[in-house]
Parts: C-alpha cells; structure tokens; sequence
C-alpha cells in the first residue's frame, strides 16, 4: 500500500491562489516522480477547467456523483470518475451539481464523512491526493478537511491578506475535536508575492509573528504573474506554459519543500513506532 497524504489546499477568502496551488503543486509533484490525484471540491469548477474540460456541465460522473451514491448507499467505483491530463497528473472534476451537496449534506448520516467514504478505495493507488477546496467553511470543505492528513493555506500577498484566518484556524480545531484528530496544518503559503513592494515582505513578517509559532510559514513565496491567468486560459499548467518562468520554478521548490516535510513526519512516525 503507498503511504498516500491527502492535501487539502483551503481558505474561505477567494482569490488567493488556491486552485492555481491546487494544479502547480500536482504537476510539480508528478514532474518528481510522484502519482497525483486531483480534487475539485469546489462547484465553480476552476480546477476542472484550467485543467482543460472546459464544459464542465458535460461530463457523466463527478465528486458530486460519487457523494451522492454514497449518501444514497450505491455501490461507488471512484475510478469512473477519473479524468487523466496530458501532464502526468488525475483529477476527480466537479461541476454545479456540486452546489446542491452542501444540502444534501445536512440530512445525511455521518455527513462530515462522505467524502471520505467516496474516495477511500483511491488511497492505495497515488502519492498524493490534493483537494481543491470552496472558498468556504461549509460541509463540502468540513468534509474535505475530515478526509484529510494535513491542509495547506494559500494566503495572498495583500492589504488584509490575514484577515479570516483566525475563522479558518478554528474550523480546523473543530475538526480535529470532532472529526478527524490527526489533521495537521502542512503550512501557509504565500502567494501572488509582488517582490518589488515593501507590502509582501510585511505580510511574511506579519505571518511569521501571528502563526509563525503555530504553524510552519513556507519558505517558498509564489510570485504574482500574468503568465498563470495566460496558462489557465489554455487550459495548461504554468509548466507547459512557460516552464522557465519564475512561478514555474517556485512551484517547483514549493513541491520539494512538501515532499521533504511528508518524509521526515514519516521518518518520526516510524521512529515513534519502533521505539
């Protein structure tokens, strides 16, 4: 069995770069040798398009369809829904079927593990499982988060970059409280850094300060760039795009800086376990 992570990529703020993190970081990880699935939780569907599927309202089998014949206790193949992208990565796509989850949702038994349930068979198959959250802390991201090992928290280089954190961070203990003790937060990611401007070197600082001591601060910053708008535009990673540019290449270190960190919690697990 591999010792799969599942990843989720959060934050109720929109705009921050989740789904472009979402794709990079998949890309990266599978450009290293890495088996990546992909997840678009998310009922806008952002992830499924950029990655090129484009009419999203036309594909058979979704998330959504898997929760729901969980929900409805149906024999659930995952695999049906798998869509493979020419750069190595899979992705489990989403449509707005998906808005209608969230209610059904509320009067499901276990609700909080539906997800989980539709995808659970996958685990032993990939590296890597990386879902694209909502940009939102209902059901669909509080199941996300209870399928999950560990969350990553893109946050933008901006005037109130901070500004929801505290919300998300306890919506992360609950979860820990209630459904899923093991959750832990991989880090925060800056994104969409403008170099030139003292304002992104502040928010690090400001982030290093506030959660610093809490959660681990990623030393990859991830420069803003028209290029990634260019590249989702033609349904490409900013890989295929420009492999050479600047966001390619934090990209690139940012997925080092995960594998690196999913290797030494393994080595202390394992440590732990032999003792």
């Amino acid at each position: 069995m591999k010792n799969c992570e599942i990843i989720s990529i959060a934050n109720q703020k929109g705009g921050v770069g989740k789904t472009t993190t979402t794709f990079s970081l998949g890309v990266a990880l599978a450009s290293m040798g890495k088996k990546v699935l992909l997840i678009d939780a998310d009922p806008q569907g952002d992830l499924t398009a950029y990655m090129g599927w484009h009419n999203t309202d036309d594909i058979p089998v979704t998330i959504s369809t898997l929760m729901e014949r969980s929900i409805k206790d149906i024999n659930i193949n995952p695999e049906e829904a798998i869509l493979h992208q020419s750069e190595g990565v899979d992705v489990i796509p989403s449509n707005l079927e998906l808005s209608s989850m969230e209610v059904s949702l509320l009067n499901a038994m276990s609700r909080e593990f539906v997800m989980k349930n539709s995808i659970s068979s996958l685990r032993n198959k990939y590296d890597y499982i990386l879902i694209d959250c909502m940009p939102s802390l209902g059901m669909l991201t509080v199941n996300a988060l209870s399928c999950s090992d560990k969350v990553i928290i893109p946050v933008e280089s901006g005037y109130l970059a901070t500004k929801g954190m505290q919300q998300l961070i306890k919506t992360i203990r609950q979860i820990r409280n209630h459904t899923n003790p093991d959750l832990k937060v991989g880090g925060i990611l800056q994104t969409l850094v403008d170099g030139r401007t003292n304002l992104s070197r502040n928010i690090k600082l400001d982030l290093q300060e506030g959660y610093g001591l809490l959660f681990k601060v990623y030393n990859t910053q991830i420069p803003r760039a028209v290029k990634v708008a260019e590249s989702s535009s033609e349904g490409q990673s900013i890989f295929s795009y420009d492999k050479n540019s600047k966001v390619a290449q934090a990209y690139k270190d940012f997925a080092k800086e995960v594998i690196s960190d999913g290797e030494k919690e393994h080595n202390r697990s394992s440590f732990v376990q032999s003792r």
